[in-house]
């Protein structure tokens, strides 16, 4: 049920898609239609709220503010049909979290269980997905939460709370480098070694130092799935490498591996970061589950 003007349903439907006829595909109205309500909606701000191309719309400064505002309007309006239809009031009790790879392993569950054990009538969606997306989802208002990795500042979304977490080779038990305090890179690529795939935080801070050092790597294996690179170091394959806090404050173990921090300066570039939407007011659970992330975020710099 949609409850913003039509203007500003089509406006946020063409910013969402960047051109007038896929937003008419989608909301399955005439473009014309929408071409009038934006050029309306335009006329009344009095300022043009997308650049015009031969091939689609794109956002000017004022549209951008805009659709920050609609967004927080639309995740508000969602949030207040499913009070009035459910008659629970403020007391919303459907929380989703997006989260890259790493957090939705261990962290974000776990805190998921801790969380219903006190209110056992709230229900958690978990979307894992890659660390821009999960800063999409909130920015647009589909999640709740994004529990994620992020280098430098964050405008689209309000960072809750950042922490820099260490990086660490993991290494079978009785591996040359088990005993060792640290490892440096140049050591590290010296053995076989378990990547995560180009694009992620983590991967691409390794290959920044690995270019500053002037090292060469060929990874053994490049994978997205923690759980495989686990399996990989426990069958002798080589080294992969592990920077989710989930994992680096775990029992190794019982994943019968050992951990060796990695030590270079590169990797304090990227944060551990708890993300909501700007200026979006969060119903009483997830507000309640974001403080107990930023806490266990917080606890593991101590």
């Amino acid at each position: 049920m949609q409850l913003m003007p039509v203007s500003l349903a089509y406006f946020l439907e063409v910013a969402r898609t960047g051109a007038v006829s896929e937003a008419a595909q989608r909301l399955r109205v005439a473009p014309s239609a929408i071409s009038r309500q934006i050029a309306k909606l335009e006329s009344g701000i009095g300022v043009p709220l997308f650049v015009r191309h031969p091939r689609g719309m794109t956002l000017t400064d004022a549209g951008s503010r805009l659709l920050a505002h609609v967004r927080r309007s639309e995740a508000e309006s969602s949030a207040l049909v499913t009070e009035l239809r459910t008659g629970s009031g403020a007391e919303v009790r459907n929380v989703t979290v997006a989260c890259s790879e790493g957090f939705a392993r261990r962290l974000v569950p776990r805190a998921m269980a801790t969380f219903r054990r006190d209110h056992p009538d709230v229900t958690f969606r978990l979307d894992r997905v890659p660390h821009q997306e999960a800063t999409r989802r909130v920015a647009e208002g589909i999640a709740d939460i994004a529990v994620t990795y992020a280098m430098g500042p964050q405008y689209d979304v309000r960072v809750e709370c950042a922490v820099v977490v260490p990086m660490a080779a993991i290494v079978p038990p009785g591996h040359e480098l088990a005993d060792r305090e640290r490892v440096g890179l140049a050591e590290l690529c010296a053995y076989p070694l378990a990547m995560a795939p180009t694009g992620t935080t983590q991967r691409d801070l390794f290959d920044i130092g690995v270019q500053l050092e002037g090292l060469a790597i060929r990874p053994a294996l490049v994978c997205d799935a923690m759980a495989s690179k686990y399996e990989f170091v426990r069958s002798g394959g080589g080294i992969a490498l592990v920077g989710d806090l989930g994992d680096l404050h775990s029992d190794p173990a019982a994943e019968g591996v050992v951990y060796v921090p990695l030590d270079h300066p590169v990797f304090r570039r990227r944060e551990a970061q708890v993300q909501t939407m700007l200026g979006r007011r969060l119903p009483w659970a997830a507000t309640q589950f974001a403080g107990l992330l930023v806490s266990l975020l917080r606890r593991s710099e101590a």
